[in-house]
């Protein structure tokens, strides 16, 4: 039975629908695909009695579904008026993945059981069967590319089984499965991956594509195996979000100007530096966004290729058969290219190869993993490179760090304290007005921090930014590199030359509100943080 309520809700009976919590048991008698194609949501459920918010009462097909509904589950139905916004609000709850892998396990519990003869289905039945294991796989999958998370972990712990997703550069845990269904899962993403799913010995790699929201997106997978069973770890590989341009990451200024300079330069190398995570692999591809064009031949050598570009020859080592950085390297000279792209600069032959190649006419863009700049010079003489090779082929190294941007839906100002202004103010008197001025700075000292809110899911952080420093050589570092190389000469080069560092450039982007304080002081390793 079905019957509406036209009439306005009292007063008391008004719904949050931004808030509202849709008990589970409520969610199972509706699939959200349905509910999304008919504008309807049950949200209450007391007795036999159902009430359902829909959005068209007048639509016959809408009654229609809903007196099946109602037949089926034995139940009456109420509809409830509800508008297209309220109803969306509410459609957050459907999408919720507690709920949906819910509804996986309780199918997984009941398959367990002896099951009852199945009625034939009809094409009037509503209700969409779905491999419970394959759907606890995509709510995981879905969850991660909504949220925008750049890592998915399947963990085993004792006696459960733990997600979590790396937001922004922090892992935030996520659901909590029990044990029995974690080596089903692991076994599903070695399906989709093309991974051995007998092989629970060794650490395994593979990938595979989805689509979502019409997007492609590719997942980078990497199984483990630890002491509770096997880790899995996949990188989510959003090929519209890694071709950012340089502004877009936060370069500006004088940075902006030297990179692109080095970057057009007939021959040499440009060094992208920073830890695991930072971010280089981002800025390699923006840079070859620039160089690509249809007069010349970019060869890449990656492990893995992580996003395909069109127009570039892209190419992944594999160790295992000896297809190595260094003996891809020989192979990519032979090939006629104008650029390099080298995804690590790891060992001393591979080092010595891409000097070599910026030695002979063709642009090199690596990795290399330094704490700043001005430690990659001493990091490839440590790698037996001459420092006179290193001061005829190095054109730029750019250090970088990723900081978590502030949520401007929720950001507020922050007080400061006397210590950190001056700080704050010792910074500023460091740095040109040029710079100032191409990073925005009014000449107000103000910092913000976001107090949260449901766009950044409570975080008061949304999206990361890098902060950047970029050491060119100049005729000054070559006559250095002649003699013993001595890092406190370089730094005094470095602040001749007016360079930015990661600190100055850190605050430049503070004073904004482009980023928080503490996030520059997390990164950098600066201590210098006073804030009431």
């Amino acid at each position: 039975m079905v019957k509406s309520q036209n009439e306005e809700i009292k007063s008391e009976e008004k719904i949050d629908w931004e808030h509202l919590k849709i008990p589970a048991e409520v969610i199972k008698i509706v699939p959200y695909e349905a509910a999304k194609k008919y504008r309807f949501i049950p949200f209450e459920k007391d007795g036999k009695v159902l009430r359902v918010a829909v959005t068209d009462m007048d639509s016959m097909e809408v009654q229609n579904a809903l007196q099946f509904l109602a037949e089926k589950n034995r139940l009456s139905v109420e509809m409830i008026p509800v508008s297209e916004k309220d109803f969306e609000s509410a459609l957050i709850s459907y999408t919720s993945p507690a709920f949906s892998i819910q509804q996986a396990l309780e199918t997984i519990g009941e398959e367990e059981r002896p099951s009852e003869e199945k009625k034939e289905e009809t094409e009037d039945d509503i209700t969409i069967e779905e491999a419970p294991v394959a759907k606890i796989v995509e709510v995981i999958l879905r969850n991660a590319i909504e949220g925008s998370a750049s890592d998915i972990h399947i963990e085993p712990l004792e006696d459960s089984v733990r997600v979590r997703y790396r937001l922004d550069g922090i892992l935030h845990n996520s659901l909590v499965l029990p044990k029995k269904i974690g080596p089903a899962i692991v076994s599903r993403i070695k399906i989709l991956s093309n991974l051995k799913i007998d092989e629970r010995r060794k650490p395994q790699d593979g990938r595979f594509r989805i689509t979502e929201s019409k997007k492609q997106i590719d997942l980078r997978v990497s199984t483990l195996p630890v002491s509770m069973g096997e880790k899995v770890v996949m990188r989510v590989l959003d090929k519209e979000k890694g071709l950012l341009e340089l502004d877009q990451l936060g370069v500006v200024g004088k940075n902006y100007d030297i990179i692109k300079k080095s970057i057009f330069e007939p021959y040499g190398m440009i060094l992208i530096t920073g830890p695991t995570g930072s971010g280089k692999s981002t800025t390699l591809y923006s840079i070859l966004g620039i160089l690509n064009k249809e007069g010349v031949n970019i060869i890449t050598l990656e492990d893995p290729v992580e996003y395909a570009i069109e127009g570039i020859n892209q190419s992944q080592v594999k160790p295992e058969i000896g297809y190595t950085f260094a003996s891809g390297l020989r192979s990519i000279l032979r090939q006629d290219p104008d650029i390099v792209m080298v995804g690590e600069i790891r060992d001393t032959e591979t080092a010595e190869l891409a000097v070599h190649a910026a030695l002979t006419g063709h642009v090199v863009l690596s990795t290399l993993h330094t704490n700043d700049s001005l430690g990659a010079i001493p990091r490839l003489i440590d790698m037996k490179v001459e420092p006179f090779l290193v001061a005829s082929s190095l054109r730029a190294v750019v250090a970088q760090r990723l900081v978590r941007k502030i949520c401007l839906d929720c950001r507020e100002e922050v007080k400061m304290n006397e210590s950190a202004r001056k700080e704050i103010e010792n910074v500023l008197s460091q740095i040109p007005e040029a710079e100032k001025k191409a990073h925005g700075f009014t000449g107000e000292i103000k910092i913000w921090k976001g107090k949260g809110c449901p766009k950044c899911g409570g975080q008061g952080m949304k999206g990361r930014i890098g902060i950047f420093e970029v050491f060119y050589m100049d005729e000054a570092v070559n006559e250095l590199l002649s003699g013993k190389v001595d890092e406190e000469k370089l730094r005094q080069i470095a602040a001749k030359q007016g360079m930015i560092t990661m600190k100055q450039d850190g605050i430049l982007k503070v004073l904004k509100g482009s980023t928080a304080l503490e996030e520059v002081e997390r990164v950098t390793d600066e201590g210098f943080l006073e804030i009431d």
